[in-house]
């Protein structure tokens, strides 16, 4: 596949993915009659992948820094891996529930929908970016992989954290 075929892929891809948690917020799909009860702790499992990935994205730029190379590149390979393994988990428990409202007030609801903002968007535009950056680095064109991680790199590591964040105080409102 070309580098211009990849690029348009993996817009798609984006594109298709926001779609998709557009659509099951607005629950268009049906859901099934009896909701599995282990799917109440997949906001606290996508909390837990996020602070995982949160950490593991810190201990591969320390990997890389100190060009230890395949290490770096197991553990990116181990948070893409989680990573869509949260994606996969985020998707399957907004079709089964309806979207949780922050009852907090004042500052921190500010607060709260500042961070989750910035988060949803930024988490959109990580996709894209992430994909190409593993594209170069796989066809080992280390340049173009630097050029393009220089972006993707720090907002994942914002999306991941305020994956966290955005759980932590949404918690005590999700109603099962």
């Amino acid at each position: 596949m070309t580098e211009k075929q990849t690029f348009r892929l993996t817009l798609i891809i984006g594109i298709v993915v926001a779609l998709l948690v557009v659509v099951l917020n607005e629950n268009i799909l049906p859901r099934p009659a009896n909701i599995p009860t282990f799917t109440q702790n997949l906001p606290l499992l996508n909390a837990f992948i996020n602070g995982t990935c949160f950490f593991l994205l810190l201990v591969s730029l320390n990997r890389i820094k100190n060009k230890k190379i395949e290490e770096h590149k197991k553990i990116n390979i181990s948070v893409f891996f989680l990573s869509s393994l949260f994606l996969v988990s985020y998707v399957f428990y907004h079709w089964l529930y309806d979207e949780t409202s922050y009852g907090g007030e004042g500052s921190l609801r500010t607060f709260y929908y500042l961070i989750l903002i910035s988060h949803i968007l930024l988490a959109a535009v990580v996709l894209p970016l992430v994909l190409m950056s593993f594209y170069y680095a796989l066809n080992k064109d280390f340049e173009k992989h630097k050029r393009i991680t220089r972006f993707s790199y720090p907002i994942w590591l914002y999306v991941t954290f305020t994956g966290v964040i955005v759980y932590l105080m949404i918690q005590p409102f999700y109603k099962f």
